[in-house]
């Protein structure tokens, strides 16, 4: 039976080193589940793609530093423009404060360009099944980023109560469970689950799914495991 596109996870590859690209294309390549369905050079190339294409890519893995438009303004260009498009940054720099601001602005995922090609795999199939892909070694750089806790304030500073419910939710979120596998694990209905997401997404302010788990780190809602 032929596949259509709608059967693949869409990837978009966005970097300026041509080497590198050949390698993550010959990575997806090689899974059944993947398409490499689009490509640039530096951002603002991908931007004016985008406008051409009638099938949006599920994930966008982007560099950092590229020439006319960087991985920092085109996470914002996408996120503002087309925030269906899941954004995985990958890079070089390990500076936890950049990896913060990163997840902050409303990136998915974060991966250090030495990680292994499994993990590549299953960044991406994580993130497209829940909204986000955050390894033990960015949630710590975020946790380190944050300092001690601190009384629990939403995006804009002020003060908010998270009910233990939302606790409950949160932690399952953090912990990449979808609206099904939660509902199933607190014997309520996906339904509810969503209402509790987006209650939490109301009261912290933050943008998706993968803020909220950057949240719940910075606040010792979830504690990182070694």
């Amino acid at each position: 039976m032929f596949k259509t596109a709608m059967d693949y996870i869409r990837i978009a590859l966005v970097d300026d080193q041509q080497l590198f690209r050949q390698g993550i294309a010959s990575i997806v390549h090689q899974d059944s589940e993947l398409e490499l369905c689009l490509e640039a050079d530096n951002g603002h190339t991908f931007i004016l793609e985008l406008e051409q294409t009638a099938t949006l890519p599920h994930i966008a893995l982007i560099d950092m530093e590229m020439p006319l438009m960087d991985g920092m303004e085109l996470n914002a260009q996408l996120q503002q423009h087309y925030p269906q498009i899941k954004v995985i940054i990958l890079s070089i720099h390990a500076k936890e404060r950049l990896i913060a601001r990163m997840i902050q602005n409303g990136a998915s995922g974060y991966l250090i360009k030495n990680c292994d090609k499994a993990e590549l795999i299953n960044a991406i199939k994580t993130t497209y099944k829940s909204g986000f892909y955050i390894n033990a070694q960015v949630l710590k750089a975020i946790q380190n980023a944050s300092g001690q806790p601190q009384e629990i304030r939403n995006e804009i500073g002020i003060p908010i109560e998270i009910s233990s419910r939302e606790k409950e939710v949160l932690t399952l979120i953090c912990k990449e469970h979808t609206n099904n596998e939660i509902a199933e694990k607190l014997f309520i209905s996906p339904r509810t689950v969503d209402a509790h997401r987006n209650n939490l997404l109301a009261k912290t302010g933050c943008r998706n799914t993968a803020g909220l788990v950057l949240f719940a780190v910075k606040h010792h809602l979830f504690e990182v495991i070694s």
